[in-house]
């Protein structure tokens, strides 16, 4: 049964966060060892969630005509974590060209699992890419042999891409170096992330939102979360990312981006049968990463306010 606790402050948090908390290792569960291997993938365990990396490397996408590094937002996932009575709960999030979104999507249903929402991240992008979020419960290794036709869907995609690129010669974008200042972003956003090649990227949590499933709690790592993606130089920088929200705070994160000139390209849910309902909605931005940290930040001070505070 999916329940909700009582919010907490996203802001008075902020500080707190951005302190260097050490990385406890986690030793993977055998079962969850069996899956990467089953759907010949890595992953790493953390915070009681397996993440499997589906990432779309074949792709070479533009977004308005500029190129857009595979970190950016094109890395596909899925995620396992324990629930009650030995059930697995999965979640996942599968990057997809327009003509590959039915075959996977049959391949999904075909084999007992769910597809609960489809949707865009981007505008203007070249070619177009979709993403396709999924659902299961049950063992973990049943979870991996019904995910894995579609698994293999995507990989084909991903060795025809990846051979049709190959006589040009181009290296993967995300190979090159950073050049953005992420301490400076991490100082404006009021959390620290991570680099991935050109790509600095800022992951929150929602902590206030207590969603449990068959006993699993829905965190972070299973896709309850707020992030934003930085990359290109500190005078020219791009933005793209995700807000999780309540019903009660769309309105005002709407206008938050917005009025900081930052274009909101998606409204749409990721899980079904959610109470209360949690809205997420994507966003892209172009110009100085400094202009667009403070951008993010205005959205995120609108996060965590009580019903009716406004």
């Amino acid at each position: 049964m999916i329940r909700t606790t009582r919010r907490w402050s996203l802001l008075a948090c902020a500080v707190l966060l951005l302190r260097p908390w050490p990385a406890f290792a986690q030793t993977m569960p055998g079962e969850y060892e069996g899956v990467l291997e089953a759907l010949a993938k890595t992953g790493d365990f953390r915070e009681g969630v397996l993440k499997v990396n589906i990432p779309r490397t074949d792709l070479r996408v533009t977004v308005a005509g500029r190129s857009a590094p595979t970190p950016l937002g094109f890395g596909g996932w899925v995620a396992l974590t324990r629930g009650d009575a030995g059930h697995d709960v999965m979640m996942g999030d599968l990057v997809l060209t327009e003509d590959e979104v039915n075959p996977v999507m049959s391949a999904i249903l075909d084999n007992g699992l769910e597809v609960t929402a489809l949707h865009n991240h981007f505008f203007w992008e070249q070619p177009r890419v979709f993403y396709m979020h999924v659902h299961g419960t049950g063992a973990a290794a049943d979870l991996a042999r019904r995910l894995k036709p579609a698994v293999d869907l995507i990989n084909a995609a991903v060795r025809r891409g990846t051979a049709a690129a190959a006589p040009a010669g181009a290296p993967a974008a995300a190979g090159k170096a950073p050049t953005i200042d992420s301490a400076a972003l991490a100082a404006i956003i009021g959390y620290a992330g991570e680099q991935t090649g050109p790509v600095y990227k800022i992951t929150i949590g929602r902590p206030d939102i207590a969603v449990r499933e068959h006993g699993a709690t829905i965190n972070a790592r299973m896709g309850l979360n707020t992030w934003a993606a930085f990359a290109g130089t500190d005078a020219d920088a791009v933005v793209a990312g995700d807000v999780a929200m309540l019903d009660h705070e769309v309105t005002p994160v709407l206008k938050a981006l917005r009025a900081k000139g930052l274009s909101v390209v998606a409204i749409h849910h990721h899980m079904t049968g959610v109470a209360p309902a949690v809205t997420f909605l994507h966003y892209y931005g172009t110009g100085p990463a400094a202009t667009l940290a403070r951008g993010v930040r205005a959205a995120l001070d609108e996060l965590g306010k009580p019903r009716g505070s406004r």
